[in-house]
């Protein structure tokens, strides 16, 4: 942000530079430095731009301005000086109001605003804005004319060139202004007033078109600041691709949600299987550690009752016989599993 003000500064101090001096209220200067620039032929003095050089050789605060915005002050400032009133104009210096000239007076290069209008003004005076005159009056070669000379009479010719740069170079742009009335352009070979052509004829330069456009292919063009209009085709592509991105954007988020929404769908039945599947390996274990342990105890009870019928004849009365058969009859009794043992007598 710092760099950027700096920036700033440095390009408004560059151009005070260029259209004004550096000498403050009350410092020395010299009326003839006063000049119009060359290529741009704006007005320089040694004074800034707040300031004229005086009869005094000194720095005086400007007495009036032309434009509604004037340069070197800021908005609101109260040392703005005041605009002429009608009949009056202020010249480049700026020093003070003057009365509007006569014709045949002089006058400043390009102030067509310093002459007196004819009684005319409304039917010569340019209302496209092109520059060609102001209020039917214009200023040619320094002196004050009115621009009412017809088809096929003489008139007078000034011819400006001013230095215009281009993307990779400058170049010379020459503007030619003459006495001519609307629709009329002054000649620069013959001094004559010629009619203007129209949009698609060849000319050589911007004063020969109606439209003051003279295209580099060397036929009038268009004026520049001509609204272009559109066929209705264009509005209705335009429509149709605008209607098209909405309902396709919307279409896609449909989509992306959706397949979002089918992969969560399917993580949570996956989810869901695995757990199902996990319940039922659960209840097939339980189911076969029961049968497991009914089996065992069916097989106990089988062994048991195979195993009481010689306890019983073990609890007869037994005949005598010789201690072996005791013995033997005790081993058999006691290698038998899930065996209450039984004491003997």
């Amino acid at each position: 942000m710092v760099g950027f003000v700096r920036l700033s500064l440095l390009v408004l101090s560059s151009l005070s530079l260029a259209y004004a001096g550096m000498n403050n209220f009350g410092e020395a200067c010299s009326q003839s430095d006063s000049r119009l620039q060359i290529g741009t032929y704006q007005f320089w003095s040694d004074c800034n731009s707040q300031t004229y050089c005086a009869e005094n050789s000194t720095c005086a605060h400007k007495g009036c301005r032309r434009d509604e915005f004037p340069f070197g002050y800021l908005t609101g400032s109260e040392d703005i000086p005041q605009k002429c009133s009608r009949g009056q104009f202020c010249p480049d210096e700026q020093d003070r109001c003057l009365d509007i000239l006569a014709v045949g007076s002089p006058c400043q290069l390009n102030r067509d605003d310093q002459c007196e209008g004819p009684p005319n003004f409304k039917e010569l005076a340019d209302t496209n804005d092109l520059g060609l005159n102001v209020n039917g009056s214009v200023c040619l070669n320094n002196i004050c004319m009115w621009a009412n000379v017809t088809e096929g009479e003489t008139c007078v010719v000034e011819n400006t060139a001013y230095i215009a740069y281009g993307t990779h170079q400058e170049f010379i742009n020459i503007v030619s202004r003459g006495n001519c009335r609307l629709g009329l352009y002054c000649d620069s070979q013959s001094l004559i007033c010629i009619r203007n052509k129209g949009i698609g004829e060849s000319c050589d330069a911007d004063k020969q078109c109606d439209t003051y456009n003279c295209l580099s292919s060397g036929v009038c063009g268009v004026s520049p600041k001509t609204p272009r209009h559109f066929g209705s085709w264009v509005y209705a592509i335009v429509c149709i691709g605008i209607f098209g991105g909405m309902f396709g954007t919307l279409f896609g988020l449909f989509y992306m949600h959706r397949s979002q929404r089918d992969q969560e769908r399917e993580k949570r039945l996956q989810y869901w299987r695995e757990q199902n599947a996990f319940h039922q390996s659960l209840a097939q274990m339980r189911e076969t550690a029961r049968s497991s342990i009914l089996s065992l105890r069916n097989d106990s009870q089988r062994s048991t009752m195979y195993m009481d019928e010689p306890q019983m004849q073990a609890q007869r009365p037994a005949s005598k016989a010789s201690g072996l058969r005791y013995v033997n009859d005790r081993l058999e009794m006691d290698s038998g599993p899930y065996l209450r043992q039984t004491d003997h007598y």
